[in-house]
């Protein structure tokens, strides 16, 4: 195998059948399924519509990825796969797809972390990976702070510094969105709404911040209670019988979870003594995320490494990217009865 090994990647975590292809960090191809709109009208991602896409999805997104990568699936030397953590039944799809291809290419087979693949996918626009850095990866399943020393595992490669303990940043944002009567996914709706909209309009709470919080969870995240304090006052105001000023409560509510997001991942690359934050995940496309987070960062003389928008957002690419990463580095393939893990932890990076 060469020095810039040829991985194909599939990721079918969610609602979105990915098959990237990469050589080394240079990316040939990132083909895309989304099965977002079949979720729309139920205003959230519909497990089992979401494996059926994968289904028939998978096959003519593979051939579209070679298409475009200019290659055969004779030529690639890995198979990289999401494993884990996700929905069962859409990881399983994309799962057995990879196993079928390691079986019938002769193929090694990689099973990898989604939310490892969310760091590794900045190497493809950034080059190598500042090590150690914080990555704050952010999306509808998971706000997380990472420290990270070696994206494909290894010892203490990746270790937790916080997580969310109930709503995620980018379920918030689809809650409130569906308050604000705005399409599903929220994300990039509250974001453009914002743009029009005062971010002091409403002064809503920024959760595990108080003194007391930040003894037990400094580097956790809660926006349970703000998606319900933006209920409430949207509520209030409905009864009143007053208009809902939209982009003003969007931009306030945005507001308060990028500052929050931000503020502890400045705090945690302080407290670890890095140099380096990378921000990941689908909210990591926020307009307002990425600026306050160069600014606050910058202050205190931190780099801040966030992929363009099409690469944040769940994505073959970066599964590929990660299964390269652990084929450069000699990482044992994983066994043919790799299993598909809904809840696989952050710091199982290779299966």
């Amino acid at each position: 195998m060469t020095d810039q090994p040829l991985v194909l990647g599939i990721e079918t975590s969610c609602d979105e059948t990915g098959v990237g292809i990469v050589r080394g960090n240079t990316l040939l191809a990132d083909a895309v399924a989304s099965s977002v709109e079949e979720h729309a009208r139920f205003g959230g991602v519909v497990p089992e519509v979401a494996s059926r896409a994968h289904l028939e999805a998978m096959v003519p997104t593979i051939e579209r990825a070679c298409a475009d990568a200019g290659i055969r699936l004779l030529d690639v030397d890995a198979i990289a796969v999401t494993n884990g953590p996700g929905l069962a039944g859409a990881l399983l799809v994309g799962v057995a797809a990879a196993k079928a291809l390691a079986v019938g290419l002769g193929k090694p087979i990689f099973g990898v972390n989604h939310l490892a693949a969310h760091v590794a996918v900045d190497q493809l626009e950034h080059g190598p990976l500042p090590s150690p850095c914080v990555a704050l990866l952010v999306s509808g399943g998971h706000s997380s702070l990472l420290r990270v020393s070696d994206v494909t595992g290894g010892d203490q490669g990746v270790v937790p510094l916080g997580a969310t303990i109930d709503d995620a940043a980018g379920e918030a944002f689809d809650k409130v969105a569906r308050l604000l009567g705005l399409p599903f996914p929220g994300g990039p709706h509250i974001d453009r709404a914002a743009r029009s909209g005062s971010s002091v309009y409403v002064d809503f709470p920024r959760g595990l911040t108080s003194r007391r919080d930040l003894e037990r969870h400094r580097f956790d995240f809660s926006f349970s209670g703000l998606k319900t304090a933006v209920a409430r006052w949207v509520e209030a105001r409905e009864r009143s019988g007053e208009p809902v000023p939209v982009d003003d409560v969007a931009a306030s509510f945005q507001e308060a979870v990028v500052d929050v997001l931000t503020r502890k991942a400045v705090d945690a690359a302080v407290s670890e003594g890095i140099e380096d934050i990378l921000i990941g995940g689908g909210v990591a496309a926020n307009s307002r995320l990425r600026v306050l987070a160069e600014e606050r960062a910058a202050a205190k003389g931190i780099r801040v490494r966030v992929p363009r928008p099409g690469l944040c957002t769940d994505n073959g690419a970066m599964v590929a990217a990660l299964g390269a990463e652990m084929v450069a580095r000699g990482r044992q393939a994983s066994p043919l009865d790799l299993p598909a893990d809904s809840s696989l932890p952050v710091t199982s990076v290779l299966a």
